[in-house]
C-alpha cells in the first residue's frame, strides 16, 4: 500500500519526490503508517491523505464535518463496541448500515458488527481527527482516551496505573470469554493490534491506539516479573491470575521486533477438569488400543505433533486413567500444567540447573513404576529416559516430529543407538487439532468424488455418504466451527519394525513396511473417520493433513 500511496502522493501533487524519500525514511523509524509520516511531517494535510488512501484501499471517503448522524441510526451499534473498535454508523442505504472507520485494517469490523447487528454492513474512511470528535460528541469519551488522559496528567502513580489495569483486566476477561488459547498483542502500523487464537485460529479481538502500546506492554512486563527497562532482548515469564472466580495461569513471551515488543500469552484455566481420551477424540476402537498400550508395565510411549496440538493433554489423561493408589507416578514438566492429586509433579528449572536429564536421574532413586518426561529435547534426556524404559519403568514423553514413524528416526538423529530404540520404543502417536463442526449449525450434504477421494475415502464405496459443512449462527459467533477434537496417527512397534529399526533402515521404508504390515494407521484414516461421523469438515482435514 505504500508504494501505491507514495505514487498517488507525488502524482497529485501533494508531495514532491524529496518529501516521499524523506518521509519515508521517517517512517520507517518511527515504525507508523506513510500517511501518518507525512502529516506529521507538515508535508500535507490529514485530508488530502486519507481521500488518498481510501482511493488506494477501494474504499468511499466521508467527510464528517458534512451532515449530521439520526439517531435511530447511532442505536444500531451499541456505544460500547463504537468505543472499543473506534467506528461510528452514518447511514442506511440500499439495506446496508455504512460506518466510518479511520483504518483501512479496520474492515474486519464490518464482518463482526454484521454477524452482531444481522445486516450487510459497508465501510467508509473517515479522517482520524473528524472520528474521534464523532466518538466523543456523540459516545463520550473511550476508555482509551480515558487511559492516555490519565497517563499525562500528572497525578500519583496508583491513579495513572488504573485505567491500564482495567484495561487489562479486561483484555484477560474477554479472552477467556472468547474461549482464547492464546493472546498476542502485536503493536505496528500506527496501532496496537490485539488478537485472540480460539480453537486454533487466530481473530482480530480489538486495536488500541500507539500511544497505549508503551503502557500496556509495562503492565503486562510487571505482571509477568520481566525487566521492563529492557526492551532489546526476549524475554519470558509467567502470570498468575484470578478473574471470574477462575484460576488462570499464563505464560509470557516477548520478542522485540521492528516495530515494537510484541508479546504472546498463553492462557490455561486450571479450574477446567482434565480432559478424557473419549473428549479427546479416541473412538473405540483407538481408545481400547491405547488402554492396551498404556497398560504395559514398561517400555516407551511417545506423544508427537507440533506445539499446540494436544499432546501434554493426552498424556494426561493417559495418566489420569493409570492414576491409581498402587502405582506411583512421578513427572518432570517445563511448565506444570495441571496438578494432579496423587502424582509427584517437577517443575523443571533451567536457572538452577533444574533440567529434564537431571530429574529424570533423581526420579529414579525414587522408586516410581510411571514416569512423564515433558518433552525429549536432547540426548542426556533420550538415553536416561530409554534407560528406564529397559529397567522395568512405563515411560510417557513427547516429541516435536511431523507424523509417527519420525519419532524414531528422530531419536536416532539425537544420537540414540538404533538398538536401544528398536528395544525400548512401545508404541507411538502422532495428533493433530481440527476444528469441530457446530451442533447448532451444521449443514447436511452429499460430497462429491473430489472431496470424498481428498479425504483418502474410496468414491466407489463412500459414494452418496453424507457429510456436514459450516454454516455459522450465534453460538459458534458464525466461524461454523466451536470446539476442537484430535485426529490421531498410531504406530505400534512389531517385529519387524523393530528389525528395521535396528538395522537403520530409512524413514520412507519403515513407513511403508508399517502400512503394509497393518501396525500404522494413517492421520487422513482418522481424519475421514470423523469427516463421515459428521464431526468435523472435510476442509478442516486438509487444513492440517494437506502438508504431508
Amino acid at each position: 500500500m505504500s508504494q501505491e500511496l507514495g505514487e498517488l502522493l507525488v502524482s497529485s501533487g501533494a508531495v514532491t519526490d524529496a518529501q516521499l524519500r524523506e518521509a519515508m525514511t521517517y517512517q520507517r523509524g518511527g515504525g507508523m503508517r506513510l500517511e501518518q509520516a507525512v502529516v506529521r511531517l507538515g508535508m500535507t494535510d490529514e485530508l488530502t491523505v486519507t481521500r488518498l488512501v481510501a482511493r488506494t484501499q477501494g474504499l468511499p471517503f466521508v467527510d464528517l464535518d458534512r451532515g449530521k448522524v439520526a439517531p435511530e441510526v447511532l442505536a444500531r451499534v451499541p456505544a460500547e463496541m463504537a468505543l472499543e473498535q473506534g467506528i461510528v454508523p452514518l447511514m442506511e442505504k440500499g439495506g446496508k448500515l455504512v460506518v466510518a472507520i479511520d483504518d483501512p485494517f479496520k474492515r474486519i469490523v464490518a464482518d463482526q458488527l454484521s454477524f452482531v447487528l444481522g445486516c450487510e454492513v459497508a465501510c467508509a474512511l473517515a479522517t482520524p481527527s473528524a472520528l474521534k470528535t464523532l466518538l466523543a460528541r456523540h459516545y463520550g469519551e473511550s476508555e482509551e482516551d480515558t487511559v492516555a488522559a490519565s497517563m499525562g496528567s500528572g497525578q500519583d502513580e496508583e491513579r495513572d496505573d488504573a485505567p491500564i489495569i482495567r484495561l487489562v483486566t479486561r483484555m484477560f476477561s474477554d479472552a477467556l470469554e472468547a474461549r482464547a488459547s492464546d493472546i498476542h498483542v502485536e503493536p505496528g502500523h500506527g496501532r496496537v493490534r490485539v488478537r485472540f487464537r480460539v480453537d486454533g485460529v487466530l481473530r482480530d479481538a480489538v486495536e488500541h491506539p500507539e500511544h497505549l502500546g508503551a503502557p500496556l506492554m509495562s503492565r503486562l512486563k510487571i505482571m509477568a516479573s520481566m525487566d521492563i527497562a529492557e526492551k532489546r532482548k526476549p524475554q519470558d515469564g509467567r502470570i498468575s491470575l484470578r478473574i471470574q472466580g477462575r484460576e488462570i495461569d499464563v505464560r509470557a513471551s516477548i520478542l522485540p521486533s521492528n516495530h515494537g515488543e510484541a508479546m504472546v500469552m498463553r492462557l490455561l484455566d486450571r479450574s477446567k477438569s482434565l480432559i478424557s481420551l473419549k473428549e479427546l477424540g479416541f473412538g473405540d476402537e483407538d481408545h481400547k488400543w491405547f488402554q492396551r498400550v498404556i497398560a504395559r508395565p514398561n517400555g516407551i510411549c511417545l506423544v508427537t505433533g507440533p506445539t499446540g496440538s494436544g499432546k501434554t493433554t493426552t498424556l494426561y489423561a493417559a495418566l489420569a486413567e493409570l492414576n491409581r493408589p498402587d502405582i506411583k507416578i512421578i513427572t518432570a514438566e517445563d511448565p506444570v500444567e495441571y496438578h494432579l492429586a496423587g502424582i509427584n509433579q517437577v517443575q523443571v528449572t533451567p536457572r538452577i540447573g533444574l533440567s529434564f536429564a537431571r530429574i529424570l536421574k533423581a526420579m529414579l532413586r525414587c522408586a516410581p513404576n510411571i514416569i512423564l518426561v515433558g518433552e525429549i529435547r536432547d540426548l542426556e534426556t533420550a538415553e536416561i529416559a530409554i534407560q528406564a524404559a529397559l529397567t522395568g519403568h512405563l515411560v510417557f514423553s513427547t516429541l516435536h516430529t511431523n507424523d509417527a514413524t519420525s519419532a524414531l528416526t528422530r531419536l536416532i538423529d539425537l544420537g540414540v543407538k538404533p538398538f536401544l530404540v528398536a528395544a525400548s520404543v512401545r508404541a507411538v502417536l502422532a495428533q493433530r487439532l481440527v476444528r469441530k463442526l457446530c451442533p447448532e449449525c451444521r449443514v447436511e450434504y452429499e460430497a462429491g468424488d473430489v472431496e470424498l477421494a481428498a479425504v483418502g475415502l474410496d468414491p466407489s464405496v463412500a459414494r452418496g455418504r453424507k457429510l456436514f459443512k459450516p454454516r455459522g449462527c450465534r453460538a459458534c459467533e458464525g466461524t461454523g466451527y466451536r470446539g476442537r477434537v484430535a485426529l490421531f496417527e498410531r504406530l505400534e512397534m512389531d517385529q519387524p519394525i523393530r528389525d528395521m529399526t535396528f538395522r537403520g533402515a530409512s524413514l520412507e521404508d519403515i513407513r511403508k513396511a508399517a502400512l503394509s504390515g497393518g501396525s500404522l494407521r494413517e492421520l487422513d484414516a482418522d481424519g475421514a473417520l470423523k469427516v463421515l461421523e459428521g464431526m468435523t469438515s472435510v476442509n478442516e482435514v486438509l487444513r492440517v493433513t494437506r502438508s504431508r
